[in-house]
C-alpha cells in the first residue's frame, strides 16, 4: 500500500479495480484540518485521464507494472502483432486500443509495452518518430503574415501540417504527443 501523500508522477496504483499512472500530484494543507491530496491520473487501461481526490493519510494499493521492451511487426487488420526482442515471444493488441499510436508505428519501431500481471495495458511510444512523407503537395505562398503551412500525408496514412518546404520522400520527426510536426528527421 501506498500513502498517497507519496504519489509522484510516474508512479502507478490500483484503485477500484482501475489501475492508474501519477501525471501531476499537487498537495494542499489549510488551517488544522487534514492535508488534501488532488493527482491527475490516467487510467491505463481506458487510456481516459481524471482528477482524484484523497485526505491526507489515505492509502492505495501499488500497481506493480512491467515494462516490457518490443519491436512492433505488423498490422494483421484487427490487431497488431509486437515481438519480445529477447524472447521472440509475439504478442497481439485489438487495433481499438491502440488507435492513437496506430498513426506513429512503422515496422521495425522499438516501443515500450505496460503490462499489469499477464494484462497488456497500453503501449509507449518514443517522444517523437521518424515518418517518410508520402503525399505532399506543391507550395504556393501567397499573401501570409505568419509562416505558411501545408498538409501533408505520412507513410502511416497519418496527415500532419508541415511548412512549405518539406517535399515528398523526405523524412520527419513528428510528436507522439501532440501529432504535430517537430522537424526535418
Amino acid at each position: 500500500m501506498i500513502n498517497v501523500n507519496d504519489l509522484k508522477p510516474g508512479v502507478t496504483f490500483k484503485l477500484d479495480n482501475d489501475i492508474f499512472v501519477v501525471l501531476e500530484a499537487q498537495h494542499s494543507k489549510q488551517g488544522r484540518g487534514q492535508a488534501n491530496v488532488k493527482v491527475k491520473a490516467k487510467d491505463l487501461r481506458s487510456g481516459s485521464t481524471t482528477i482524484k481526490s484523497f485526505t491526507g493519510g489515505e492509502k492505495v494499493e501499488r500497481a506493480m507494472i512491467d515494462k516490457v521492451s518490443m519491436d512492433y511487426l505488423y498490422n494483421a487488420g484487427d490487431s497488431i502483432v509486437l515481438m519480445d526482442q529477447e524472447t521472440f515471444e509475439q504478442i497481439e493488441i485489438p487495433v481499438e486500443e491502440v488507435k492513437w499510436e496506430l498513426n506513429f508505428l512503422k515496422e521495425g519501431l522499438r516501443v515500450i509495452v505496460r503490462k499489469y500481471e499477464s494484462e497488456v495495458l497500453d503501449i509507449e511510444l518514443p517522444a517523437n518518430v521518424e515518418l517518410e512523407v508520402t503525399e505532399a503537395p506543391e507550395a504556393v505562398k501567397g499573401n501570409t503574415a505568419q509562416a505558411a503551412l501545408k498538409k501533408v500525408t505520412l507513410e502511416t496514412n497519418f496527415v500532419i501540417e508541415t511548412p512549405l518546404f518539406i517535399k515528398e520522400g523526405e523524412k520527419v520527426l513528428v510528436s507522439t504527443e501532440t501529432g504535430k510536426y517537430v522537424g526535418r528527421a
